[in-house]
């Protein structure tokens, strides 16, 4: 017979008790320690369990939690612990039978119910511990989307970021203490939230409406929107790459050779299971694809100084590589040997002597071997005529 769970994550709205099923009351009534935030803790009454502040950063607060293993504990989290909030963590720092979990409404429920919108067709994100840079892939004329942010200063720096994006005509929603006595909600104009006072904790619904531009969904976005010194995979070689890379679910790319980043970025647009690591032997590029990551939201994106392959050793082994820039014969020995069977591995060549060495190696090991070549209508005197770009030589392969 197994042992019930010493620790319940509980989710708790604002409205505190009230808005508790009786189970969850059961287990606070029974619990020996409580811990949650202080805003959260003060939300309930004394019910004699001892209490416990969750320290910030949340990191903090892990190592406190296992040393009351065997003590029955309530961790308390807002409305639904598995939507952008603690229960996720927690469930990965735990076995699977030292808890268990009674999630409240989420705040996203709440936000949809008073906004009326769909949740199905309204995008939803946790930014109360990420950058406001996340939104900018998605930003568009028209998106609806609703935002948990850290407090209410941060609803000032949205409306700044929407701004400075093009999105100047996007009405903000702002929701407070959703659910409880506090409840506040206002529909405001970006100037109205630039001179307004909000408090935590704050969600905001938003309708997305301006001049700004939307970065497009399919693969091989502009190269205008990555920073470069002009070591960059072009567009058209950029969606051809992506589609031999072929990303699904859950998978971690090595992108070695990085330069601008838009390869590794492009990757981790796709799905945001996805991972990536770009390796870079420059400096400056190194600077250079952080900055870019950072800019259009990929800030997960880890970014490696060092030269191929001294630098692979340690990494987080990968499902896909990519070689844009570094290749060798000695890199493509050293991935034969340490990568395991189904890796897959796609490489561009542009030099005479890099397209020899994959030609060599597509006889050693098959795959498919592509020849890319592009030309570009230009002017040719008072005329028109076709400016070739140097040739690509791509070859794919599963290890």
């Amino acid at each position: 017979m197994h042992e019930a769970p010493w620790l319940t994550v509980l989710g708790l709205g604002e409205d505190g008790l009230d808005g508790l099923s009786p189970a969850s009351r059961q287990v606070l009534e029974r619990a020996e320690v409580i811990m949650g935030p202080p805003r959260h803790l003060s939300l309930i009454p004394d019910t004699g369990a001892e209490r416990i502040a969750w320290p910030v950063p949340f990191a903090e607060g892990l190592p406190i939690l296992t040393g009351l293993r065997g003590r029955r504990t309530a961790v308390l989290a807002s409305g639904d612990p598995f939507w952008f909030g603690a229960g996720s963590v927690i469930a990965r720092n735990f076995d699977a039978g030292e808890w268990t979990a009674l999630p409240g409404q989420s705040t996203f429920s709440l936000a949809a119910a008073q906004l009326g919108w769909p949740l199905e067709t309204t995008q939803t994100f946790g930014l109360h511990a990420a950058p406001l840079t996340r939104l900018r892939p998605h930003l568009s004329p028209g998106l609806r989307a609703i935002l948990l942010l850290r407090d209410g200063p941060a609803v000032t720096e949205l409306a700044t970021y929407l701004s400075e994006t093009g999105f100047a005509d996007t009405m903000l929603h702002v929701m407070e203490a959703l659910g409880g006595p506090r409840e506040r909600a206002r529909s405001v104009s970006l100037t109205e939230a630039l001179l307004g006072s909000f408090e935590h904790p704050v969600c905001v619904g938003l309708e997305v409406a301006g001049e700004g531009r939307a970065v497009p969904k399919a693969s091989g976005k502009p190269d205008d929107i990555f920073e470069t010194d002009g070591q960059i995979t072009k567009r058209p070689i950029r969606a051809l790459t992506l589609s031999a890379l072929a990303p699904r679910r859950d998978e971690h790319l090595w992108d070695i050779g990085g330069g601008t980043g838009s390869i590794s970025i492009e990757w981790l647009m796709c799905d945001p299971t996805l991972t990536a690591t770009s390796i870079e032997p420059r400096e400056d590029r190194v600077d250079r694809i952080r900055r870019n990551a950072d800019t259009l939201g990929q800030d997960r994106l880890e970014v490696v100084h060092g030269t191929a392959p001294d630098a692979l050793a340690g990494l987080t082994p990968p499902d896909v590589v990519f070689i844009g820039g570094g290749l060798s014969a000695a890199l493509l020995d050293w991935l034969h040997v340490h990568l395991p069977t189904g890796t897959r591995l796609v490489a561009n060549a542009v030099t005479l002597e890099s397209e020899a060495l994959l030609a060599q190696w597509h006889e050693k090991l098959g795959g498919d071997l592509l020849r890319i070549e592009l030309a570009h209508a230009g002017a040719l005197g008072p005329r028109r005529g076709w400016k070739s770009a140097y040739p690509v030589v791509q070859w794919s392969v599963t290890l």
